[in-house]
């Protein structure tokens, strides 16, 4: 019931007791900032997982063969991946496209040999917000064009072949036809991104130098790596693609997510979020039980009041609709004091965050993706407005039982025996 006077009269009585209200706020606040702080941290590196992916291998979204994620091989090609590179980029929400090569390679230098897995790319189409080692190469450069020589290395990797700049690489690969070919690169960079692991594996080659060993056409690639402002993004960037490139027809290239693309990151980040909810719902639980208590109390402490109301005129229905404000009161105030207690530490974390630099040497590596050293929190806004709910309607379930308990009072009964 929305009357002025009953709303009133809730907001009066959730101060009765200040104490117990002001333990109650803190419970709420402090939960709440648990949670806030919880699901920024995990929102912020989970999008920053799926970006460093997405530079490291094949974007957001991807075009490629139907068949090449499962059984990766030269022969699983996009005949026109310029056309569909350019197709990319006519939808608003893409901002960038790029042609990339990607396959296993055997690097071998006169001291040593290893297999890893290399990319093809354009240096005159990437960009650092596509590739983020293009800002990266501590020694040397970059190739410059997609035609022309030079193998870039990690610097790990460089240093197990023996590989320092200007000295010979031979790499193998198998080309179309399913024959194995070998090429001559001399090493002309040398990149570092702070995690061995994954500078062990780093191969660059020039796109079209490898087009020509592989035996490709002019246009012709295993992968059209597509970048989107926001990877929440992905699914609606690749159905509209995929509509624009007609994959529905036989023979079409498919246009997969980074989740279809990259199944172990998307694993790993499913199994981080699980977590993150349930240790959400312990949270909610917690903060439900603690107000229940106190709307609980209240209304045993008030069950004469509640007799003398029923019996001066009140309605059962009018004494459930004030409890349950005074439940709405204590969530709407627990959330501003939240907004009060989490400010400074989400401001702190958003801005410096936690640099756990020194805790993991060599840096720290998931389904073959770098994690950034310093964790910041930044939470969605769509994840804020699902905690408002949560925490609303938990409040408002928990007031149920009180409210219905105080509409179930026996005026005379309660007057006589309080």
């Amino acid at each position: 019931m929305f009357d002025r006077k009953l709303i009133a009269l809730a907001w009066r009585n959730l101060w009765r007791n200040r104490r117990r209200t002001l333990i109650t706020l803190f419970g709420i606040a402090f939960g709440s900032m648990l949670a806030v702080l919880a699901t920024g941290i995990g929102d912020s590196s989970y999008a920053s997982m799926i970006d460093r992916a997405a530079e490291m291998s094949s974007g957001h979204v991807t075009v490629q063969h139907p068949e090449f994620v499962d059984l990766p091989s030269a022969t699983k090609t996009v005949e026109n991946a310029e056309a569909a590179a350019a197709e990319a980029r006519s939808l608003p929400q893409v901002r960038a496209a790029v042609v990339r090569q990607q396959g296993s390679v055997m690097l071998a230098t006169a001291r040593q040999s290893s297999g890893t897995y290399y990319i093809g790319i354009d240096p005159e189409q990437e960009t650092p917000a596509t590739l983020e080692t293009l800002e990266q190469v501590v020694d040397g450069e970059m190739f410059p064009t997609a035609s022309g020589g030079g193998i870039v290395l990690g610097e790990a990797l460089a240093e197990n072949l023996g590989a320092k700049l200007g000295k010979r690489v031979v790499y193998t690969v198998t080309d179309k036809q399913g024959e194995i070919v070998s090429g001559l690169a001399r090493v002309r960079g040398i990149v570092r991104t702070g995690i061995r692991s994954v500078d062990a594996s780093l191969c660059y080659l020039p796109l079209d130098t490898v087009r020509e060993t592989l035996g490709y056409g002019p246009a012709e690639a295993t992968t059209v790596a597509v970048f989107v402002e926001d990877n929440r993004q992905s699914d609606a960037t690749a159905a509209a693609l995929a509509a624009k490139l007609g994959t529905t027809q036989e023979g079409g290239p498919a246009v997969l997510t980074w989740k279809e693309s990259q199944p172990q990151l998307r694993a790993f980040i499913d199994m981080k979020v699980n977590g993150t909810l349930i240790l959400e719902a312990i949270i909610m639980l917690l903060l439900a039980a603690g107000i229940f208590n106190s709307l609980f109390v209240s209304v045993m402490e008030r069950l004469r009041e509640f007799g003398i109301m029923l019996a001066i005129g009140f309605t059962t229905a009018q004494l459930f609709a004030l409890v349950m404000w005074e439940s709405l009161f204590l969530a709407v105030s627990g959330l501003l004091a939240a907004v009060v207690v989490t400010a400074a530490p989400y401001y702190h974390l958003s801005t410096t965050g936690i640099d756990t630099a020194q805790m993991y040497e060599g840096g720290v590596e998931v389904a073959g993706v770098g994690m950034d050293a310093v964790i910041y929190c930044r939470i969605y806004p769509e994840s804020v407005a699902a905690m408002v709910v949560i925490i609303v309607l938990a409040t408002l379930v928990a007031g149920l039982y009180p409210a219905w308990r105080a509409g179930r009072v026996q005026p005379a009964i309660a007057i006589k025996e309080l």
